[in-house]
């Protein structure tokens, strides 16, 4: 069971909803706490991201070097899904590759690919984490996550957004109108994550802010994501 150390109920309720194992991955709570100060601190530094990509006209168009497992989810699900031409080393955007420890499809057709990397360094743990969301013939942002706050010992939840705090938009060179989020739930906890609409369908892209990469980096990978995706058809 994939496996998560913060908004823990709303992460494990999210794994159950694709009813699927995954191999584990889990990362130190210490960490996580560094990241998330860093999302809210330097988001609030950063303002709104409106802008449009500074990638050339000359500029190659991308492939998608890893097609088949891309293919097969779009068949799968029989809608367009967003296949990377780059992800941030040692990442391979592959489906099914030793970096892909989530893989799953939902009865709706929603979808969830995620690609981990981690390593100790002496005491302290790097990582390079990436997701990928596709929610065909939805266009509103799901409201599967909880808030869970514990008062004078009684628990109340409370289903909320699972994406939150939007800090403006990014045009990429593909044409993709992109917002910025950097409150987010579930498996895109402690993420900043990149949402947008084609075709009466969501997705989005978000990845993790840990060591070592800063706020700033994180969002400077997503962009040059986005202006790699390759929009891949169902045969």
């Amino acid at each position: 069971m994939y496996s998560f150390d913060a908004d823990t109920n709303s992460a494990t309720a999210e794994v159950r909803r694709f009813g699927r194992e995954t191999r584990s991955y889990t990362r130190p709570m210490r960490f996580v706490v560094v990241g998330v100060l860093g999302v809210v601190l330097l988001a609030a530094a950063w303002g709104l991201v409106e802008g449009v990509s500074q990638a050339g006209a000359g500029t190659a168009a991308p492939r998608c070097a890893q097609l088949g497992g891309w293919q097969r989810l779009a068949d799968k699900i029989k809608a367009p899904v967003y296949c990377p031409s780059w992800f941030p080393d040692p990442l391979v955007p592959q489906i099914g590759n030793r970096w892909n420890n989530i893989d799953a499809v939902d009865k709706d057709r929603s979808y969830l690919e995620s690609w981990a990397w981690q390593e100790a360094a002496g005491l302290n743990t790097q990582e390079i984490h990436v997701i990928l969301r596709g929610y065909p013939g939805q266009t509103a942002i799901p409201r599967t996550c909880q808030d869970v706050t514990t008062v004078n010992g009684k628990t109340y939840r409370k289903k909320i957004p699972c994406f939150q705090d939007p800090r403006g938009t990014w045009r990429s060179a593909s044409g993709i109108t992109a917002t910025m989020y950097t409150v987010n739930h579930g498996a895109d906890s402690w993420h900043v994550l990149f949402a947008w609409r084609r075709g009466g369908s969501l997705y989005t892209l978000s990845e993790h802010v840990a060591p070592p990469l800063s706020f700033s980096k994180v969002v400077a990978n997503l962009k040059r994501m986005l202006d790699g995706l390759v929009l891949v058809r169902p045969a």
